[in-house]
């Protein structure tokens, strides 16, 4: 099933959107579209299965084709397309792969004469058996499921539970309705069960289909990074989600979502399993991966460390980084297996959900705001700015917790109260849920905590979500950052007690009692009596945190990572903002055993930083990544070109928009589909809906996989 225009290269139904045709009936008609279309692969298909299939865009056919007396766009029944671009013949080498700008050049446009007209005639009889065209249509069905993020398995509508079917059934039983003759000699009622199971097989097929299309596509463009986010519970196993991120040969930095990995076992053996399915299941040349990224929380990040150590022991030059997906302080924070850490964070949670029920809780808690800020109302008003945003994944999001926590009290207590009955049982429970956590003192000396140590790396967290230059500058200060650390970590004792007269006062104030979790003494009975308030908050929360940070801070931006971050340092706006700075070739150096000829590399830089050296009056330089990827004489700089792909696939780097349009979509396939109806196969199909099925190819391994399951 075509979900764009049948026409190789054309962005019809992906990036340019064009009203599409099917294919005429008529084999004759039919006939001359194919051959006009120039895809011979298409000629030995029937034109039932054509008509069926296949779809051509209006781009290609001239204004006459088109009947002007009809309301839309529809075709006149002789109609034949005649206009397309056709591409020159490509070069061989590599210069020619990455020479857009002459593959553009090469086009020319020219109109071929429309064919004679003829009469439509009876449609032919589909030359291929009905199995195959019955599993083609159970296929096209759950594509459709997939692309539409509909769980295949989730009851329809109706009254009468016994005669309730899954959406699959649903949908085969309206094609047989509409006439389907294939479907009606295929499908036994008697055997529903039997279907069922076949759709297992077929969710299969399209999984491995649409994996083996991303990777193939990820093999030919070179070096690649690998993401993974937080792992996932689908049905009762866990998963952890997994992404590559590469430079395609468009010059174009890209991140697609690959599919799950089973995340079942102990941190020692589980590494060497994910790595051995990467490779052989998955078919992934991991030898080209070149950098690695993870968000988990605090109960899997043993795991996912494991698995970052095992990788960069097999591959050395899979540095581990940064994912610019997540703000630097929650990352840091999620990865924490402190408690009171996590309680903070999933309180932030309830917030959020709290606050987007209704527009009208919003209005309270800037009410709120204003009563606890009466002689400020220039903060008050910033404050409710920032409220007004997902302000929990923000930054500085600790920080602006501590300016709103009164408020934010007062709000959720006046909430629950509901003396004026305003707001139904889910809005008041909820609330009640956050007065409490918010009074526990464990999450006050948490966010304390959390708000002056991430206080220390904010700006440059800021800077790594910004611009190139912005980046650049970042890398330049980490160092700084880290001697800033260190000091906290070398004296350690005084901070504690900082933080601790901090929480005592702000508790003091909300009339919070100062006590140590009742989770610890419930679990400690013995000890409880002896252990004071602020050694055990030290041992337990600020000292594991302050390493933590210092440990990941390290671990995240090793030597390697800096050196790659400096070399954006070859972005021209960069090169001409720093006049007096000379070509860096050091960093550089980092890629030797991967760019074209390293023996050139100082020459070239030389040329390439006098190229970029001096601006003209009124010229502007490319000021970012993807600019400089894209300029026509790059090409002439093979190891900078080289370069500049390596860094594109940093995960630190933000993504230009639209590039990181699969890891939002599976944030919103993860957002809202309910948990009983989360499907891995349906996830990955969902996200990768442009990958652009084959009907036939997915035929074809359903065969080779399942031989033996002929009927159903």
């Amino acid at each position: 099933m075509q979900h764009g225009c049948v026409v190789q290269g054309c962005p019809s139904g992906t990036s340019d959107f064009q009203a599409l045709f099917r294919f005429p009936r008529d084999p004759n008609r039919s006939q001359k579209w194919v051959e006009q279309c120039q895809r011979p692969d298409l000629k030995d298909k029937p034109a039932q299965q054509l008509f069926r299939y296949y779809r051509l865009c209006g781009k290609h056919f001239e204004a006459s084709a088109f009947n002007t007396d009809a309301p839309g766009s529809v075709l006149k029944p002789d109609a034949i397309p005649s206009v397309f671009d056709v591409p020159a013949q490509p070069q061989t080498g590599k210069a020619a792969t990455n020479d857009d700008e002459t593959e553009r050049r090469g086009r020319k446009r020219f109109k071929k004469a429309p064919a004679e007209p003829v009469t439509e005639t009876a449609p032919a009889v589909p030359e291929e058996d009905d199995e195959k065209t019955y599993l083609k249509t159970l296929f096209e069905v759950l594509v459709l499921l997939g692309e539409q993020s509909i769980p295949p398995s989730a009851p329809s509508n109706g009254n009468n539970d016994d005669s309730k079917m899954c959406n699959f059934q649903a949908l085969l039983e309206y094609r047989l309705r509409w006439g389907d003759e294939v479907l009606k000699k295929k499908i036994d009622p008697a055997k529903q069960n039997s279907l069922l199971q076949k759709m297992d097989a077929l969710f299969a097929v399209c999984e491995q289909y649409v994996r083996s299309k991303v990777i193939e596509e990820v093999k030919q463009n070179g070096f690649f990074s690998l993401l993974t986010d937080e792992p996932l519970k689908i049905s009762g196993e866990w998963c952890l989600p997994v992404f590559l991120r590469y430079v395609d040969q468009s010059k174009n930095r890209q991140e697609r979502f690959v599919g799950f990995l089973p995340f079942e076992g102990n941190a020692d053996d589980l590494p060497e399993k994910l790595l051995e399915e990467m490779n052989e299941q998955w078919g992934l040349d991991m030898s080209q991966c070149r950098a690695q990224a993870h968000s988990c929380s605090g109960t899997h990040s043993r795991k996912i460390k494991a698995f970052a150590s095992k990788l960069v022991e097999k591959y050395p030059k899979a540095v581990l980084t940064f994912r610019s997906a997540h703000p630097l302080n929650l990352s840091l924070a999620n990865s924490m297996s402190v408690s009171g850490v996590q309680l903070v964070l999933s309180t932030f949670k309830k917030i959020e959900a709290f606050f987007s029920q209704s527009p009208l809780l919003q209005v309270e808690f800037e009410h709120a705001i204003s009563i606890f800020y009466p002689d400020r109302e220039d903060k008050a008003e910033e404050l409710k700015k920032i409220c007004q945003t997902r302000w929990t994944q923000r930054n500085d999001g600790f920080e602006v917790a501590l300016e709103v926590i009164e408020a934010l009290l007062l709000c959720v207590d006046s909430v629950h109260d509901n003396e004026e009955m305003r707001w139904n049982d889910q809005v008041t429970h909820s609330a009640l849920e956050i007065s409490k956590a918010i009074t526990d003192f464990e999450f006050i000396i948490a966010l304390i905590v959390l708000k002056n140590i991430m206080a220390l790396i904010q700006a440059f967290g800021k800077n790594l979500q910004g611009k190139a230059a912005d980046i650049h500058a970042a890398a330049a200060s980490l160092n700084a950052v880290l001697l800033s650390l260190k000091e906290v970590q070398d004296n350690i004792d005084v901070y504690c007690d900082f933080f601790y007269d901090d929480a005592v006062n702000l508790a003091t104030a909300m009339e919070i009692p100062v006590k140590v979790p009742r989770s610890f003494l419930r679990k400690c009975r013995e000890e409880a009596g002896t252990v004071q308030t602020d050694v055990y908050y030290k041992e337990r929360l600020c000292v594991p945190a302050v390493h933590h940070v210092v440990g990941e801070m390290n671990d995240l931006f090793c030597q390697n990572h800096r050196r790659a971050l400096g070399c954006l340092s070859l972005i021209p706006d960069i090169i001409e903002a720093n006049k007096s700075g000379q070509p860096d070739e050091e960093n550089l150096q980092l890629f030797n055993d991967d760019i074209p000829n390293a023996g050139s590399l100082s020459a070239e830089l030389k040329c390439w930083w006098v190229k970029w050296g001096k601006k003209a009056k009124g010229e502007t330089f490319p000021s970012s990544l993807h600019d400089t990827l894209q300029l026509a004489d790059v090409k002439f700089f093979p190891n900078v070109f080289t370069a500049l792909r390596l860094i594109g696939i940093l995960p630190t780097l933000p993504m230009e928009d639209g590039a990181d349009v699969a890891f939002k979509r599976f944030q919103m396939y993860t957002e809202n589909m309910a948990d009983s109806a989360a499907s891995k196969s349906l996830a990955l199909l969902n996200v990768n809906y442009n990958v652009g099925f084959d009907l036939d190819s997915l035929v074809e391994i359903y065969q080779k996989m399942y031989p033996e399951r002929t009927e159903v």
